[in-house]
């Protein structure tokens, strides 16, 4: 992914995000979908796809098999070890969505950046950091610095 969007010219900044982007969606293929076609869990196929657009937008694709739930992103605990991947997708990209088809088949499709020939794209935008940023500890109702540390005991 990385050379072949270096040859499209796009920058390093948004070969990163769409690099982490690409990591987020496969595991959550990975860990939440159902393999591609009649595959057992585990032995089955998912569907990655990146492309650069006439138009200059960037989209990232991961297609597999669906499951249980639909994507979504979640509000995981300061402790939860996991749970955050789409909350970074959403922090990161210009859009997202999830797409299905007739087969079954679920594919979550990501904006990586609406243009990555604009100059702007060469740098992360100013407001990435307040995008992820958590909220205090303290601003979290009944919560308290030492709650965050209970299960280290």
């Amino acid at each position: 992914m990385r050379d072949q969007l270096r040859g499209r010219g796009v920058s390093e900044t948004v070969i990163d995000d769409a690099v982490l982007i690409l990591s987020e969606l496969l595991s959550n293929a990975c860990k939440h979908g159902r393999p591609l076609g009649d595959a057992l869990a585990g032995d089955g196929d998912v569907r990655a796809a990146w492309r650069v657009d006439p138009a200059g937008r960037l989209v990232v694709e991961v297609t597999d098999g669906g499951g249980p739930t639909r994507p979504a992103p979640a509000t995981p605990s300061v402790t939860a070890h996991g749970g955050r991947g789409l909350n970074i997708i959403r922090a990161l990209a210009d859009d997202w969505g999830v797409r299905d088809d007739v087969r079954g088949e679920v594919t979550v499709w990501v904006v990586v950046h609406r243009d990555v020939h604009d100059p702007a794209a060469l740098h992360r935008r100013d407001d990435f950091a307040s995008r992820v940023a958590a909220p205090p500890v303290a601003a979290l109702p009944g919560l308290d610095f030492a709650d965050a540390f209970d299960d280290l005991d």
